[in-house]
């Protein structure tokens, strides 16, 4: 199964990602965390890219790519795959298609801005592993520590409200054409987002058996 979710910044594609993989043995890919660890090792590309993420601003698409193929290359991917955070535009989409990248379905996980606002102020990501929590839908059993790692759980700069707005306003723009596009592909498939993720994850995996 390979897979793309869609979904405003917040809207829960990085749970539903970590899910899915878990349950079909496949592995999720997720661009913002390829592109964090970059930056905070600080390679070439990270700086890059610091930037962009730092104004909540999308990262240019001939870096996203190269990650991608990097990434794609790799044989755990083999069986298949989850991209979480890219394609974040028509012209990524077009130069996946390009590179030869097959997708099976497209999962649209919609939740209304004044939600995704919310949400966000409470996430919370750990500065060692890159795990995300959540103060009320996902917390951590110590609200300072990760529970994989120990690591300290911070609030990253593009949760903050105003950088979130401005980073909502870009998905509108540019990243929310892409439901048209694969629409017109017969690959789209829209998931009301809930409050609880494992209401959300039913209405995913029922979409997936569609």
């Amino acid at each position: 199964m390979r897979l793309i979710l869609l979904g405003a910044p917040g809207a829960g594609k990085g749970t539903q990602a970590e899910i899915i993989c878990e349950k079909l043995s496949i592995p999720a890919i997720s661009t913002g965390n390829i592109l964090r660890k970059a930056v905070k090792n600080g390679t070439e590309m990270g700086k890059k890219a610091k930037a962009f993420i730092d104004s909540g601003k999308l990262v240019p698409d001939e870096v996203i790519i190269s990650i991608i193929k990097e990434r794609l290359a790799e044989p755990d991917c083999a069986r298949g795959f989850i991209l979480d955070g890219v394609p974040r535009t028509v012209v990524q989409a077009e130069a996946i298609e390009k590179a030869g990248i097959e997708i099976d379905k497209v999962v649209d996980i919609e939740v209304p801005d004044d939600e995704i606002v919310k949400r966000l102020s409470g996430r919370r990501v750990c500065a060692s592993c890159g795990a995300s929590y959540h103060t009320v839908y996902k917390p951590s059993a110590d609200p300072t520590k990760c529970d994989r790692c120990g690591g300290e759980l911070i609030v990253r700069k593009d949760d903050e409200p105003s950088t979130v707005l401005e980073r909502l306003a870009v998905y509108h723009e540019q990243t929310e054409p892409l439901k048209d596009f694969y629409a017109a592909r017969g690959k789209l498939v829209v998931v009301e987002g809930q409050e609880q993720v494992a209401d959300t994850t039913a209405l995913v995996f029922k979409a997936l058996e569609a």
